[in-house]
């Protein structure tokens, strides 16, 4: 599958030289990892955060997102969506999937 390249490198850009994060290819798209969890990604067009099963709730509510669904099951815990056309729209969702991957024990 391939994945949206320019919204990759603009989650780059966003992360800046961050000793803790590192990049891997997976789910047929590419992912963020924070200490060894991931915390963002981007599969197809969409960009896929893990924000917790506590704040998925909050999470579906904001435009756009969606829980994250790559093989039929729903995954609580992690969204994806499109609406990340804004610099600060997409720095909120960065930010919070960084948050989450922090506070897990690191890999």
């Amino acid at each position: 599958m391939v994945y949206d390249e320019g919204l990759a490198e603009r989650i780059r850009e966003q992360l800046g030289a961050d000793p803790d994060i590192a990049e891997k290819r997976m789910f047929g798209g590419i992912a963020f990892l924070y200490r060894g969890n991931m915390a963002v990604g981007v599969t197809g067009d969409d960009l896929m955060v893990r924000v917790g099963p506590d704040a998925t709730d909050v999470a579906l509510a904001r435009p756009g997102a969606r829980l994250f669904d790559m093989t039929g099951r729903p995954m609580r815990g992690w969204v994806a969506g499109s609406a990340v056309a804004e610099d600060d729209v997409l720095g909120e969702w960065i930010d919070e999937g960084r948050a989450f991957a922090a506070g897990l024990p690191p890999k």
